[in-house]
């Protein structure tokens, strides 16, 4: 195995684990900084959105074009796109409700509630939750693993912005599993090997993937990758991002996000 690809799967791995670290900040914290958290998560989309369509797209688009030509090229560079949104949007739809990874979490919620006994239905819902943000990062971990193969520097871009939002999830994960139990360790164990589920998917990609990536293959992974973070983006940051704070600041942190993700790119060429 060789220097990239044990680069690549690191970086996989950094991304999944930073819900642990939400984890251990639903633990430790008196507060949640709600601000900072609007902040980083528009911060996040931003680094996201304006990577996969500046960057990623077009790269996925150049590979296939030269490799399919003008015209099909193109036509399966849109196909790769909206069938990574597609891709994304169907595993939503097969998370259970109760399991719903996009809920807002506070840690302050650790100690304002009386912790039951015994809670089958937190528990559900936190095992969900865990499960639910499981599948999510499988996805995710094809993508930082995919871009970081092709560019260390890309792949560490989208490694941070997947890490800043895996650290809310969680949060996500701990609230309802320590409500249910009382059990600090539990609730850090699920959150802990929900992230493995990121390096899993590098894994997976390595194992499965790279014996037959070609310039096709390669395109239409980049522009599946594209699609996905777009979803994310929209779907699950930036809606984040206003329940914590409901002034600009998402706005704010997604400009900013795009800003040092241009000035990113700038650099390297």
């Amino acid at each position: 195995m060789d220097g990239d690809v044990l680069f690549a799967l690191g970086l996989t791995l950094v991304a999944g684990l930073a819900t642990g670290i939400g984890s251990l900040l639903a633990f430790f914290a008196k507060r949640t900084n709600t601000k900072f958290l609007s902040f980083t998560l528009g911060f996040s989309a931003g680094v996201m959105i304006y990577v996969s369509m500046v960057e990623i797209f077009f790269k996925a688009r150049e590979s296939l074009v030269g490799a399919l030509g003008e015209q099909p090229g193109s036509w399966a560079t849109v196909a790769g796109f909206f069938g990574g949104m597609i891709v994304i949007a169907i595993i939503d739809q097969l998370i259970p409700k109760q399991g719903n990874p996009h809920e807002v979490k506070k840690v302050e919620e650790m100690s304002t509630r009386t912790l039951p006994a015994d809670n089958a239905d937190l528990l559900k819902m936190g095992t969900f939750t865990a499960l639910a943000i499981a599948i999510h990062n499988f996805p995710e971990g094809i993508a930082t693993f995919t871009a970081a193969l092709q560019d260390p520097g890309l792949g560490v871009a989208i490694a941070i912005a997947i890490a800043i939002h895996n650290i809310p999830e969680g949060v996500a994960i701990s609230v309802p599993i320590y409500y249910a139990t009382g059990d600090k360790k539990k609730a850090f164990k699920l959150s802990f090997l929900s992230g493995l589920a990121e390096p899993l998917g590098a894994i997976v990609a390595f194992l499965i993937l790279m014996p037959f990536l070609n310039d096709v293959l390669f395109g239409i992974i980049f522009a599946g990758v594209a699609g996905i973070m777009i979803f994310i983006s929209l779907d699950e940051l930036l809606p984040a991002a206003k329940k914590y704070d409901e002034t600009h600041l998402p706005i704010y942190g997604l400009m900013s996000g795009m800003a040092v993700m241009a000035i990113s790119l700038l650099l390297v060429i």
